[in-house]
């Protein structure tokens, strides 16, 4: 397959911006602008050079080709580490999982010829797992991860391991990996399907999804099965990669979701012609979050003041006396009521909690990042034994990012139903054109119901519910990697009922006439080139799906709005 990813990596520090560029398999930036000099390729760590035009972290990489490439001083210092290590095991004392057997077997000593053969062997039994497979990112992010840990020096692996990591990324063999079934204390069954195709075991995926022998893969790309060395296989199987790995690339997922969020709780706020109040500067004292949140509230909604938008209780000329509709709201003497529904009210202190823990998640990824995972780990001259496989760290904010997004969606379901109801906008019974005829958008509120419950589901500890494993020797688990698929499963059910909101109250807005504020120009503008106006009842599900396959165009500083529109 042809990659558009290159990086010259002279730096063991390859951070979730670089690894998430690996993951996909492109470079995170291209900063050359159009017909001018190819790109400078970029060294990982390093710092940007302005003159050759290449970004540098965390805002980006400039990555012009297809090569992964390993700086040779950073591979030498990774082999001198190796050479210190396999020079402390020929000592011969107990280091567990090369000289030794491992889990409750630890106790057994491995003779010489049984040593030669074990690195291999601890990645045939430990393979159980089966489909559903990782998707291909996945993978790659999980060796990007592997390699970042091998580049420490800690696993006391050669540089020749690391760069044959290299080499299945740049060649694009994806090892088949079980999304699920990661039982044991640390991830060894995960990994000994990611890691085994190294040496020529197991199967990898095909460009269809379908999977084949990893030693066929191996020679279609002129790769001989890599032979494991002292301390090597055990080291592919130690700490918590994969759970690392799926981290980042759900944290960065969370980046798009949390801009969707802020935005249909913008729209929405704008459709109900809510009060301003909750969304005000003061209303953030103390808390820096929640004032960014607000800030880019305010900066959609507007303050309601001149024109902008429509005051909720207006009602719109063309709907007065209709059937099914409000009018003046109760309560209202044709102004907007002094309170919004709670679900308006708190949109900023939810969308902040969900910010809060995503930076939580993101501080854990870098503490996996830089921390020592590896049991035993070669650390200041010897081995040492470890828990950096256990992962609580990744496991309890995965699951706090989690139950934030759940909570989240929530709010935002229950903000739809408001906008579906005449007392609260002054719209037309559920937005529809033609109440009674037409059922409206009631159904799209239903579909938000169902994926809030499924929601509610996966907003519960991970790490909770421990099961002896390995005759009692692994008696704990953390479930980090269940933790980051929960999450997955989180962020496509936010997606969704997000999606429900943005169809909803960009519709509210339309059909409450009325310049909108200019802060919302940008967001629909982006859903008006996705969904035709609702003049009529219509398979809704269809422009639901739409709006969640098109990427979103407003996340972070590199926003992308059609002509005319702003996400600022």
């Amino acid at each position: 397959m042809n990659r558009a990813f290159r990086a010259i990596t002279d730096s063991a520090d390859l951070d979730p911006d670089l690894i998430c560029a690996i993951a996909a398999g492109r470079g995170t930036r291209d900063t050359t602008p159009a017909g001018g000099a190819p790109d400078t390729p970029a060294t990982a760590g390093s710092a940007p050079d302005a003159e050759a035009g290449v970004a540098g972290a965390p805002d980006g990489w400039t990555l012009p080709g297809p090569v992964l490439r390993l700086g040779p001083e950073l591979l030498g210092e990774v082999q001198r580490r190796c050479e210190q290590a396999r020079a402390v095991l020929r000592g011969g004392d107990p280091v567990y999982g090369v000289n030794t057997g491992m889990g409750a077997l630890s106790g057994v000593r491995l003779t010489g010829p049984q040593q030669l053969a074990h690195q291999r062997n601890l990645m045939l039994a430990r393979a159980t797992g089966g489909p559903p497979w990782l998707g291909a990112a996945d993978v790659r992010a999980i060796f990007a991860v592997r390699l970042r840990t091998f580049l420490a020096g800690d696993a006391g692996v050669s540089g020749q391991l690391c760069q044959r990591l290299a080499d299945f990324l740049n060649a694009d063999i994806v090892p088949a990996v079980p999304r699920a079934g990661a039982g044991s204390a640390g991830e060894i069954i995960p990994l000994a399907h990611a890691f085994a195709p190294l040496a020529g075991i197991g199967q990898v995926l095909g460009s269809g999804g379908e999977v084949r022998p990893a030693a066929e893969a191996l020679a279609s790309h002129g790769l001989g099965e890599f032979a494991l060395g002292p301390k090597e296989g055990i080291a592919l199987l130690a700490g918590v990669p994969g759970a690392t790995a799926l981290s980042v690339l759900r944290a960065a997922e969370a980046d798009a979701v949390m801009a969707t969020m802020e935005a249909a709780a913008g729209l929405s706020i704008v459709a109900a012609g809510a009060s301003r109040d909750p969304y005000s500067a003061a209303c953030a004292r103390g808390d820096d979050v929640l004032a960014g949140v607000l800030g880019r509230l305010r900066a959609l909604i507007g303050d309601g003041t001149s024109g902008e938008g429509r005051t909720a209780g207006e009602g719109n000329a063309d709907d007065a006396g209709a059937p099914g509709h409000g009018g003046t709201p109760a309560g209202r003497a044709g102004g907007a009521a002094l309170q919004a529904p709670v679900s308006f009210r708190v949109a900023g202190p939810v969308l902040a909690q969900v910010l809060r823990a995503r930076d939580a998640l993101t501080a854990a990824i870098g503490r996996a990042l830089a921390g020592v995972t590896d049991s035993p780990a070669f650390l200041d001259g010897r081995f040492v034994g470890t828990a950096g496989f256990h992962g609580i760290d990744l496991a309890a904010h995965c699951d706090q990012l989690t139950a934030a997004l759940a909570h989240a969606a929530e709010v935002s379901a229950a903000r739809l139903h408001r906008l579906l109801d005449p007392r609260v906008t002054g719209l037309p019974a559920q937005l529809a054109r033609t109440p009674g005829p037409d059922t409206g958008l009631v159904t799209v509120h239903k579909r938000a119901a169902g994926e809030v419950h499924a929601m509610r589901r996966l907003a519960t500890a991970t790490a909770v519910g421990l099961i002896e494993t390995s005759g009692g020797q692994e008696d704990v688990q953390s479930f980090a990697w269940a933790a980051a698929e929960t999450l997955r499963a989180a962020l496509r059910h936010a997606r969704s009922v997000t999606a429900c909101e943005l169809l909803a109250a960009s519709h509210a807005v339309s059909l409450a006439g009325g310049p909108a504020p200019p802060g919302c120009l940008g967001v629909l503008g982006w859903l008006a080139g996705l969904v035709e106006p609702i003049t009529a009842d219509r398979p809704f599900g269809a422009d639901i799906e739409r709006i969640l396959r098109s990427p979103w165009p407003g996340t972070g500083g590199q926003s992308r709005w059609p002509a005319g529109g702003t996400g600022e």
